[in-house]
């Protein structure tokens, strides 16, 4: 029997995720672990609860329900992660919603039905794009609902950091895309263990093979994260690589420091050197102008 994976988010009438308007699905779970990850509770691939200390108000309500033992209400809260099952009895009772699950299994058949709810907004150049995490750590179930949204003749994109098995990719994903976003992050494969977790070298293959194999259907795009791949060193290498399989152009991602508060809000340790804040304009449009240049010599 097929595991159906945990899907944090559902986002309807999205722009900034493809073509037209967009239904994006977030997938839990990615093999990589980028330290400027703006969505950090993608990154494991099992329930989490989100605790918003913030607004909550020490009610009791929480502990009183917990199975586990996770959560001590005294003069503070005190939230045990380590062995919290994230059964999610605490988000039920939280009355000021401090706490949330982060997860939720759909059957395909049931994913299918909400994202064909959107499908009057799908007219021309709109769609299905699938995000997170990485949805290639799910192919059969990702394979399914693409193919049931393509008897419908919905576009469909996907978002990807590239740590996948190009046969497999191929076999049973490549047929019902019309888009691959392909991150292409650092170039440097040593610069991409210490930042990521992940060597580049798959990355990178698989990227010349999909470039090689559909053309302008794959969109390479390059995150701007300030002092680690908004560099001279590396937007120069990754220009240089694209040009040598032909592209000239590529879309560079705005950073987006978000991914620190939601830190937070999951557990997760904010890792140091990472940058809290916008990129000054100026000096993004530098960087901009320098990945151009250095495309299209």
């Amino acid at each position: 029997m097929m595991a159906l994976p945990l899907i944090f988010d559902i986002r309807h009438g999205s722009m900034d995720d493809g073509p037209g308007i967009r239904t994006t699905v977030f997938f839990k779970g990615c093999p990589l672990s980028c330290i400027w990850c703006h969505n950090p509770e993608s990154m494991r691939l099992e329930a989490e609860i989100i605790w918003d200390f913030l607004v909550c108000a020490g009610c009791n309500a929480c502990s009183m329900v917990c199975p586990t033992g996770a959560l001590e209400v005294s003069q503070e809260v005190t939230f045990h992660r380590e062995i919290c099952t994230a059964c999610g009895a605490c988000a039920v009772e939280c009355p000021s919603n401090a706490r949330r699950p982060v997860g939720k299994q759909y059957p395909v058949e049931e994913l299918v039905r909400i994202l064909l709810l959107d499908k009057g907004f799908y007219r021309s150049t709109g769609g299905v794009t699938f995000s997170g995490g990485e949805p290639t750590l799910h192919v059969e179930y990702l394979s399914m609902v693409l193919q049931a949204l393509k008897k419908e003749n919905i576009s469909t994109a996907l978002q990807t950091c590239g740590a996948f098995d190009i046969e497999i990719f191929r076999r049973h994903l490549l047929p019902y895309l019309d888009l691959v976003y392909f991150d292409l992050k650092l170039c440097d494969s040593a610069s991409h263990m210490t930042y990521t977790g992940f060597g580049n070298e798959q990355l990178l293959t698989n990227f010349s093979a999909l470039s090689r194999e559909i053309g302008e259907k794959l969109v390479p795009r390059v995150p701007l994260v300030p002092g680690i791949t908004a560099t001279e060193l590396n937007l120069t290498g990754i220009a240089s690589f694209l040009r040598e399989l032909g592209i000239t152009s590529c879309q560079l991602l705005p950073f987006n420091p978000e991914g620190i508060e939601k830190r937070r809000l999951v557990g997760h340790p904010v890792p140091p050197g990472i940058s809290v804040s916008f990129m000054e304009l100026n000096e993004e449009r530098r960087l901009r102008e320098l990945f151009r240049s250095q495309l299209q010599l």
